[in-house]
Formats: structure tokens, C-alpha cells, sequence
């Protein structure tokens, strides 16, 4: 029979190919890791890694799949066993961008800690790919997301619709100027810089489709890792910040100009379950609290 505690020692070192980052990883001692690498391949009487170079071989490929697919059915049943005992204590784990939990969850997360005490919770601060990874294998029990495709084994509910804007001066004469660019060809000095999200974000991917709307002439682009940085550098006059309306309404004394872009398409906004998952009656109640702080929105978009 083959242990659970040795398969997932396999799997994370298989993911991170190092014995000392596994066994810091699981909070283990490194002989410890080499001691569960050595009673599965006990177990199963074959060779599952190389060490140096460290690689797995062919019976070690095989086994990672099998393993993988065990490990995340056993954690999807016990996150639906959670949710029908319906237990009082816990974690409730999320997942979310950083605009969204910021924006969105912070009064919900408030109401759900004075009604349900017992349960912590635990928010992956992340973006929405990765968000749904997260949820899919159940490592956690809700995502919320920006444009979501439905999508097995995802299940996406729409909570709003996401328009966009642009924080920042000089976009209007940035656009009067492309028109007339025969005329008054640019130096590089004089070209816009467009404020964005970094490449690793669903956000970017999406943006990137529907600057060419902007009609805006050769332009750089500077890349940061949150929406709240975006508003920061344009509000100290580096370019032009390609932000969600949302983003914008908790904003104070915003000195730079907001321009609506309704040539944007708009997005979704929405949380992400599995397939089939059972919601416990905590999860509801979030979803509910969630519901209502985007309705009580002053700029409800």
C-alpha cells in the first residue's frame, strides 16, 4: 500500500526538484524527504528519481501522473465533505487579484469573521489565471476573477460588468496628434507612455486586444505589478494608466485627468467553483456579503 504522506513528498519534489526546498516546502527535515523518496520506491520496487542531474525516470513520470490525479480528487472530496458537515471551524480559502480583494472583500471578509469565528480565512493575493488553477485543484474553495471563461472543471457566475478608463493627462492631444502624424512625424522623446499591468496578467491580455481603439501613435509602455501602482505613477505624471472604473471610485483628490473609454470592451467581473461543488453554507453567505458591497458600490459600474 502505497502512503499518502510518501506520495505527497513525490509530487513536491517532482514540482521543485530540490530536496532541501521540498522539505522546507512541507515542513520537514531533508533526510526526512530522502527517507519517503525511499519507502515508495520500496513499495513500488522501482527507481523514481536520478539525483544528479536530478530528473525522474520513466517509472517516476508515471507514477507523478497517477499521484497528481489521486492527490487532487482526495483534496477535492475532503473540500465537499467541509462543505456538507458544514463545519463551524477551519479555513476558507480564497483566491483573488489584489484590486479585487482590496476593493470588494474587505467589508464581506469583516462580516464574515463576527459571523462565523470559528473559520479563518485565507486569501491567495494572486492573478486570475492563477486563481483558477488554484480553485480547480482545490487548493481553494472560491476565486475571484476577472473574465473567466466557463470552462471544465470551472463553473464562472458574473457578479458585474467592468468598464475601463484612462488616468492621465495628454491623451486627447496624444490622439489629435496621431491624426496628423504626416504632418508632424514624432521624436521618440514625444511619445506617450502607456502606465499597464504586467504580461502575467488576464487583465493585460485584455488590454492588449483593444489598445489599437485608442488610435494613439508609436507609444512605450511601463510595466507594474498592481492597479494601485498604475494610478500612483500616472498621478506623478509618467503616462497614462489603463485602469479598471472601479478601481478609481476610492480614490481621493485624483489630480490627473479620468477619460471613459467606451471603445473598450467591456469585461466580467465574477467568482469561479468547481464543476458539481458543493458550497457550504459560509461560502454562500460570502458570496451573498459580496453581492451586496458591489450593489451599495456609489459608482456601481
Amino acid at each position: 500500500m502505497l502512503d499518502l504522506h510518501w506520495l505527497n513528498t513525490f509530487v513536491t519534489l517532482a514540482r521543485l526538484e530540490h530536496f532541501g526546498k521540498t522539505a522546507s516546502e512541507l515542513h520537514m527535515t531533508q533526510p526526512n524527504v530522502s527517507l519517503h523518496i525511499k519507502q515508495l520506491e520500496q513499495a513500488t520496487r522501482v527507481k523514481l528519481i536520478e539525483r544528479n542531474p536530478f530528473r525522474l525516470t520513466q517509472a517516476g513520470e508515471r507514477l507523478l501522473q497517477s499521484a497528481q490525479s489521486t492527490l487532487q480528487e482526495l483534496q477535492i472530496c475532503q473540500a465537499d465533505l467541509n462543505a456538507i458537515n458544514d463545519l463551524c471551524r477551519g479555513t476558507l480559502s480564497i483566491a483573488a487579484s489584489d484590486i479585487i480583494s482590496r476593493l470588494l472583500l474587505i467589508k464581506p471578509f469583516q462580516s464574515f469573521k463576527r459571523e462565523f469565528p470559528g473559520i479563518d480565512l485565507s486569501l491567495f493575493n494572486t492573478t486570475s489565471s492563477q486563481a483558477a488553477e488554484l480553485v480547480k485543484s482545490a487548493r481553494a474553495d472560491l476565486g475571484f476573477v476577472i473574465a473567466q471563461k466557463e470552462s471544465q472543471p470551472l463553473h464562472f457566475t458574473e457578479l458585474r460588468q467592468v468598464r475601463w478608463c484612462a488616468l492621465g493627462n495628454g491623451l486627447a492631444d496624444w490622439q489629435q496628434q496621431a491624426r496628423g502624424q504626416g504632418q508632424s512625424p514624432h521624436t521618440s522623446g514625444d511619445e506617450p507612455t502607456l502606465i499597464l499591468l504586467g504580461h502575467d496578467t488576464r487583465t493585460r491580455d485584455l488590454i492588449d486586444l483593444a489598445l489599437p481603439s485608442l488610435k494613439l501613435p508609436k507609444y512605450r509602455v511601463m510595466e507594474v505589478g498592481s492597479v494601485d501602482a498604475q494610478i500612483d505613477w500616472a498621478e506623478a505624471g509618467f503616462g497614462i494608466a489603463i485602469v479598471p472604473a472601479f478601481s478609481l471610485h476610492p480614490k481621493l483628490n485624483l489630480k490627473s485627468t479620468i477619460t471613459p473609454l467606451p471603445n473598450f470592451p467591456t469585461t466580467s467581473l465574477g467568482y469561479i467553483v468547481r464543476q458539481n461543488q458543493v458550497l457550504s453554507r459560509a461560502i454562500k453567505q460570502l458570496l451573498h456579503w459580496v453581492s451586496e458591497e458591489i450593489a451599495n458600490s456609489p459608482h456601481n459600474q
